[in-house]
């Protein structure tokens, strides 16, 4: 038995990098997932991936800053596997630029892809979490939360805020719904070599971004997963409202 058997997972931003990783490794562990991502190519090949080992899988289309898509997203998991138990708010965009160089527009649609979307999941998923009478949420923050980047300000913004909204989240669903947030440091996900393209030389931007780690290298999607794994499990029974740092020790050299 895995330690996410018979439980019903919805992750966002499913499709790669750290959310990919996620699906796949919480289907290994027993957990019917439900994929949200914006390329139906790339969910359906998380997918196959996942059933090809024989884990239950679905995908579905959308983009998250729709609450017309979050609710669509629970939908589909009542109706293909009975309930949600698990919510994972993985997805985020960058939205690069400083105060003075972000566009209004660029700093909503950040705001709305990693702040509002959580919102629309949670707003549409707690109430069957609660049904079932118990429930975990993993929300992807970073540690962006609480150290400041070039060129990043909507992004650390929103971040941020996640924390926040987390912690005021778990107070209210205590204790039948336990509510977490991991803050990744530099991972080597597409989304890394987006974010260098906020420096004059992106390469040099990662290697360094790897060095400036206690451990000396760039995280591993597997790395996340694993920690999302935890949380999302019976494993951390007794853990709601924290931040789980997974950085290398990048927040501490």
């Amino acid at each position: 038995m895995g330690k996410l058997a018979g439980r019903v997972a919805i992750i966002t931003g499913g499709t790669r990098g750290m959310g990919s990783a996620i699906a796949e490794l919480f289907a290994r562990e027993g957990a019917s997932v439900v994929i949200g991502g914006r390329d139906p190519v790339r969910g359906a090949t998380v997918v196959g991936r996942i059933r090809a080992r024989g884990g239950k899988a679905e995908f579905v289309a959308g983009d998250i800053a729709a609450p017309e898509a979050n609710e669509t997203l629970v939908a589909a998991a009542m109706e293909r596997f009975g309930g949600v138990d698990v919510l994972v708010a993985n997805a985020g965009r960058l939205g690069l630029g400083s105060v003075t160089e972000t566009s209004v527009e660029s700093w909503r649609e950040t705001m709305a892809t990693n702040l509002d979307a959580v919102f629309y999941l949670l707003k549409a998923g707690i109430p069957k979490m609660l049904d079932r009478g118990r429930g975990a949420v993993v929300v992807t923050g970073s540690i962006a939360a609480f150290k400041g980047f070039p060129n990043h300000a909507a992004y650390c913004a929103s971040k941020g805020a996640l924390i926040a909204l987390a912690r005021q989240v778990s107070a209210d669903y205590a204790p039948t719904i336990r509510v977490n947030v991991i803050c990744p440091g530099p991972v080597d996900t597409p989304l890394i070599w987006d974010s260098a393209r906020a420096f004059p030389d992106p390469s040099s931007a990662v290697a360094d971004a790897a060095a400036a780690t206690l451990l000396k290298r760039l995280g591993s999607p597997t790395d996340i997963a694993n920690a999302a794994l935890f949380l999302a499990s019976d494993d951390s029974a007794w853990i709601t409202g924290a931040v789980l740092t997974v950085d290398g020790g990048r927040t501490v050299g």
